[in-house]
């Protein structure tokens, strides 16, 4: 089967592009003790301009491999995925350089984004504002605590300019509370950038989580992976309006439903 990892076409004619990330009939597979495993079987999923798409799933699924393809950090044994630009890439870990700056962070991807030195600092400091880190420039990372120092990892994404951005479990290591205002955030950033409308350019999220509840907060669908191999086994539309609350009770009701879902997925694999 044919393997295609691109982006789609030069930068003037994005508006006309129909997703910012296209993956079709992707499956991977990995050399182990017996043979090769397959991780991910036969993915099919579209990730619309402007949209906010959670992957959950029981832990080993895939979600993480199949967020590294769509990054191009990794190739798909066969399939195609393409993507509107070069996506950034958030991680679990912030992934700092702990020897530069707040700020300095941030001009890094700046830099290797072909912003001039001159406009840098301006720059980053607008980014550190959106994350609501005014004043933070100057910070060296110790300084910082676990949630702001996912701020400063969420500027420098951002920093990339690009109209999609992977995040593969951002927050997991935070307290409940940090969480939660991270989730405010974010949601609050995507909003803004998709304000516009498409034709504007926007932001699409593709967010990777095993936290249902966090899944169903922050998405405008939910994808869940079957056990391994991960496959499809069933999409959510979340119709509730934004901003949304974790304690909210239609977001509790939804992640009820996907919960016996996911645990449907769990038993018929034989995991626990």
């Amino acid at each position: 089967m044919a393997i295609t990892i691109g982006t789609s076409a030069r930068a003037e004619d994005r508006t006309a592009v129909e997703y910012a990330a296209r993956i079709e009939r992707v499956s991977k597979s990995f050399a182990g003790p017996a043979g090769q495993q397959l991780v991910l079987d036969d993915i099919s999923l579209d990730v619309a301009p402007g949209e906010f798409v959670t992957l959950l799933g029981a832990s080993g699924c895939g979600k993480s491999t199949l967020l590294n393809l769509v990054a191009g950090l990794d190739r798909p044994s066969s399939g195609a995925i393409a993507t509107d630009g070069r996506p950034a890439l958030m991680f679990q870990e912030h992934a700092l350089f702990p020897w530069l700056t707040a700020g300095k962070n941030i001009e890094l991807a700046l830099r290797l984004r072909g912003v001039p030195k001159a406009d840098r600092r301006d720059e980053a400091e607008r980014l550190l504002e959106l994350v609501r880190l005014g004043g933070a420039y100057g910070k060296r990372v110790h300084e910082l605590s676990g949630g702001m120092r996912q701020r400063v990892a969420m500027a420098r994404a951002l920093a990339q300019d690009s109209r999609l951005l992977l995040m593969d479990e951002p927050f997991a290591a935070l307290d409940a509370i940090t969480r939660d205002v991270l989730h405010g955030e974010l949601t609050r950033i995507w909003e803004t950038a998709n304000s516009g409308g498409p034709a504007a350019g926007g932001l699409s999220v593709l967010f990777v989580t095993h936290n249902v509840r966090e899944a169903v907060r922050l998405a405008q669908r939910v994808v869940l992976l079957s056990s391994r191999p991960g496959r499809i086994a069933r999409e959510w539309t979340v119709g509730m309006p934004q901003p949304r609350r974790i304690e909210d009770a239609a977001v509790a009701e939804l992640s009820l439903e996907i919960t016996e879902q996911l645990r449907g997925e769990i038993r018929r694999h034989g995991q626990h």
